[in-house]
């Protein structure tokens, strides 16, 4: 049912004679956790801290691009899978897309990222949305002829078999770690770091984010959706994602930073760059955070961020950079400063991921200089790691995060990956210590 998609990045979607119908029902709530377990995959999960919770299985319809042009590749295609939609229950939660892209256009979908293209957006057959208004199921068709009557009576099927999902579930056992192994030595680490300043010395770079892997190998069988539900528990202030394409593997993880929302002709998006541990005492953690706000370089990286962040957004419309404040997570401390954009004209949200992605926070400054840098040190291949995840509608209302603090897991092995950015008077041992740090969300949950 797909047309393949060129190397240009023409996206690929289904036959351009299906019509897309979509019907919701409110439903009592449920436990997302017992949602996901109790469907094969593909399936997914996208939640926010603010309140929007995502779960969805098997596939109506999947856009994928790749190449240069893949932001603009899959809007293209989604607002033609949009057209002429019947979703006729206007009190529902629209249909949306979800999924991400990988870090770099070029990206191949090689293992270990089998089944993960350089762009892929899914619409589910059967999705499960969670807003402050209530709890919806939704079953969507993309096909030929597709039926609404048909369609009604799938409806009908899901919600009983929802129905009788337990509210609750426990998150499970941890499947433990057997050992890791570190593909970056941390003497080939120094050497990164080394030859980035050398860079930056040089004048040729400003900044870089330099980021390695974990290999982890497990004592038992991974689920992923325990480990979502216990970083859903740990880090309630994070946003939670996983997209699992097979059975092989799912990319999931707890990143604290949003990479833009956008509201009709609002957008928020933040910088947030710089990291410290946190204490042991209330006066020790109060300590760090100081440290954090007072250090020059961490200051320098943050304003590097920021007005990169600004300089993309200006030519979208009016831009507002508010104050900086401290992020407090479980397991470590970020500056963080909100901003705000209201846009000139209708403006898509794929545009302005396009725009924005990489950010500072995961790439580097100039961008084509940072590139080149990971290019030609970084020895593992990113994926999907530090890139755009999230969701869209027919509005092209949406919001993406970061896809940081994350990792690619599945049967009893899981890829942690982490990074740090590198400036001038940058310290291997110091940005060792600090990367090591950001492991733990996902490596926590996974002892």
């Amino acid at each position: 049912m797909e047309r393949a998609g060129s190397e240009a990045g023409v996206a690929s979607a289904t036959r351009e004679d299906a019509t897309l119908v979509s019907r919701s029902r409110p439903i009592a709530d449920v436990s997302f956790r017992a949602f996901l377990a109790a469907r094969d995959p593909p399936r997914l999960q996208w939640a926010s801290h603010e309140g929007l919770e995502l779960s969805g299985a098997g596939v109506a319809a999947r856009l994928t691009a790749s190449g240069e042009d893949r932001f603009e590749s899959v809007r293209t295609a989604a607002e033609a899978l949009f057209a002429d939609a019947d979703c006729s229950n206007s009190d529902a939660p629209r249909p949306r897309l979800v999924g991400g892209f990988a870090f770099r256009d070029d990206h191949e979908p090689d293992p270990p990222w089998t089944g993960f293209p350089a762009a892929e957006f899914v619409l589910p057959e059967v999705q499960l949305t969670r807003t402050d208004d209530g709890t919806w199921l939704t079953v969507n068709r993309f096909e030929p002829g597709a039926d609404p009557d048909d369609v009604a009576a799938d409806l009908d099927r899901e919600v009983d078999a929802v129905a009788e999902l337990p509210k609750m579930r426990p998150a499970g056992n941890r499947p433990g770690v057997n050992g890791v192994r570190r593909p970056t030595s941390k003497a080939d680490w120094t050497e990164q770091v080394a030859d980035a300043v050398d860079r930056i010395e040089a004048g040729d770079l400003q900044k870089v984010v330099l980021a390695c892997a974990l290999e982890v190998d497990l004592a038992g069988e991974v689920d992923l959706p325990d480990v979502l539900e216990r970083l859903r528990r740990t880090y309630p202030n994070c946003y939670r994602f996983l997209v699992q394409p097979t059975e092989e593997a799912g990319f999931l993880g707890a990143p604290p930073e949003r990479l833009v929302k956008r509201t009709g002709r609002h957008v928020e998006t933040e910088a947030l760059a710089g990291s410290v541990g946190r204490g042991g005492t209330p006066e020790a953690d109060a300590d760090l955070a100081a440290e954090l706000v007072e250090s020059e370089k961490i200051q320098h990286e943050q304003r590097l961020v920021v007005d990169a962040i600004c300089d993309q957004l200006a030519p979208l419309g009016e831009v507002s950079e508010g104050q900086q404040t401290v992020r407090k997570l479980a397991n470590i401390q970020h500056l963080r400063t909100p901003i705000s954009v209201d846009l000139d004209r209708e403006t898509h949200v794929l545009d302005i991921v396009g725009a924005l992605h990489p950010t500072p926070a995961v790439g580097g400054l100039p961008p084509e200089a940072a590139a080149e840098t990971i290019r030609d040190v970084e020895t593992f291949e990113r994926g999907w790691y530090a890139a755009p995840i999230g969701w869209f509608d027919a509005d092209g209302d949406g919001e993406f995060l970061v896809g940081i603090r994350s990792g690619l897991a599945g049967g009893r092995s899981a890829t942690l990956f982490a990074g740090n950015g590198i400036v001038a008077d940058s310290d291997p041992q110091e940005e060792w210590d600090e990367v090591q740090l950001k492991y733990r969300p996902l490596l926590d949950e996974l002892e």
